[in-house]
């Protein structure tokens, strides 16, 4: 259940350079600030440790990077990965005053990391744009210490009938309020076709669990909206 689509490192490529200067922006609009309380949702989940060291995956503008760096009074090193030189360059401008993180240019299957190098991984509204999941997560597992921990934040799949055709209706009007933000429906008719066609709840957590983490598990946010998926490497 994904988009088929050869030309898809290019398509996303291009879509996050037309929206990285608004990108924050955008997300508080879409979300009416929400998915900060999504993320912080994930933060409270894995309940980090001093001294310990955190990939973020396809991290935009490093907000999850920035929570965990915050939650822990920055005893700890973060790498944030992030395959668009615009959104990278972004997010290292408005991270520029936490030193204990790092920024790196790579995609999410082929990680620029030796085996067992972090405590924890997480990947934020990023998993559904790359080309393939079951890479990505095996390249999670391989750098992830043993009894390291993987989280996946991502739109899902809502559970109750009437939520769910309300949420069908608003994500018509995405597109609009996108070229009135960024100039530009193009990015944010994708973003509602990507979030169709994705994985449900059970189908990524099986997807997570086929690819080598244990006890996997996932939490509904917001009726379903959105996600949180977690296992053990074990």
């Amino acid at each position: 259940m994904k988009i088929y689509n050869p030309q898809k490192k290019k398509l996303v490529n291009s879509v996050f350079k037309k929206v990285s200067k608004n990108y924050d922006l955008m997300n508080d609009i879409m979300s009416f600030g929400i998915h900060r309380l999504w993320k912080r949702n994930l933060i409270e989940w894995m309940g980090p440790q001093n001294n310990t060291r955190l990939i973020d995956v396809a991290s935009g503008t490093g907000d999850l990077a920035k929570l965990f760096s915050l939650k822990l009074n920055n005893d700890c090193d973060v790498d944030c990965i992030e395959p668009n030189m615009n959104m990278l360059e972004n997010g290292k401008n408005k991270l520029k005053k936490f030193k204990n993180i790092n920024w790196h240019m790579s995609p999410a299957e082929k990680l620029p990391f030796p085996d067992e190098s972090f405590d924890y991984y997480t990947i934020s509204f990023g998993i559904r744009n790359v080309d393939e999941i079951s890479l990505v997560i095996k390249e999670a597992h391989r750098v992830l210490k043993v009894g390291g921990k993987f989280f996946c934040l991502e739109f899902s799949k809502i559970e109750n009938e009437i939520f769910n055709s309300f949420y069908k209706q608003y994500s018509k009007i995405l597109p609009k309020i996108g070229k009135l933000v960024v100039g530009d429906s193009a990015p944010y008719d994708y973003l509602v076709k990507s979030i169709g066609t994705f994985y449900n709840q059970e189908e990524l957590k099986n997807l997570i669990k086929n690819n080598g983490f244990s006890d996997v598990e996932f939490r509904n946010l917001s009726g379903g909206i959105s996600a949180i998926h977690m296992g053990w490497k074990i």
